[in-house]
């Protein structure tokens, strides 16, 4: 939460400094607000969102002041109305496109576009969103980017396998090793890369890996699901 509140020395260049700063940490607030719901949002909501630990008066009262004080070019990124606040027309949002991406990757009955497929993906699934913001209202909204984009990760790499690009393949599913250390499913991706390339020792360097990271961090073994990736090879 952003308190505003009448600053001490004010009247000074610092103090008039420093009532700009909160002025801009309060916008990039209702802005990633806004831009994580994708549509007009109500005033009250927002207000009551952004400050929820003051009154509804004073939530009201702290959303005015910001609005009050934008500068003109920022004001322009904004679609105000009297009820609701919302991003103005033609303002990008980059974890929409991320989002959209993720999903069309998702997609069983799509075909994935060529332009969907290569390093500009990887880099728009590995950013986490807003990460070192602790409120609750980001939080749940970062966990579900987090699983969205991981599941998509998997999937361009399955994708780009099925292609024959291998090594833009390991890139995607390393990516979501690094994210989740402990997450299955992406540790299956990578190796399902190498044994499609004919790796096999990198195969079961993977799955050694990952088989004592698991015993060391949880006390567990790999499903029998990832077992089977490797058991033919083992068995040699």
């Amino acid at each position: 939460m952003v308190v505003l509140h009448r600053l001490p020395g004010a009247g000074t260049s610092n103090g008039l400094a420093m009532i700009k700063l909160v002025i801009y940490a309060c916008l990039v607030w209702v802005n990633a607000f806004l831009a994580l719901h994708g549509r007009a949002v109500e005033r009250g909501a927002v207000a009551g969102t952004l400050w929820p630990d003051t009154s509804e008066r004073h939530a009201y009262s702290n959303l005015r002041s910001v609005l009050s004080r934008l500068e003109r070019t920022a004001r322009k990124a904004l679609a105000a109305t009297k009820l609701e606040l919302g991003l103005a027309e033609g303002v990008a949002v980059d974890i929409r496109h991320s989002r959209a991406l993720a999903r069309r990757l998702l997609d069983p009955a799509a075909t994935p576009d060529p332009s969907d497929l290569g390093m500009a993906a990887v880099a728009a699934l590995s950013a986490d969103l807003l990460p070192d913001w602790y409120d609750d209202w980001v939080l749940i909204q970062a966990e579900d980017w987090r699983q969205l984009r991981l599941h998509a990760l998997e999937a361009l790499a399955r994708h780009l396998t099925a292609a024959g690009r291998w090594g833009e393949a390991a890139v995607a599913a390393g990516a979501a090793v690094r994210a989740e250390p402990l997450r299955e499913t992406a540790h299956a991706a990578l190796i399902q890369v190498h044994l499609a390339e004919g790796n096999q020792s990198e195969a079961m360097r993977e799955f050694a890996r990952y088989r004592t990271l698991l015993h060391a961090e949880l006390g567990l073994e790999p499903t029998p699901r990832l077992r089977r990736l490797v058991q033919d090879l083992q068995s040699r």
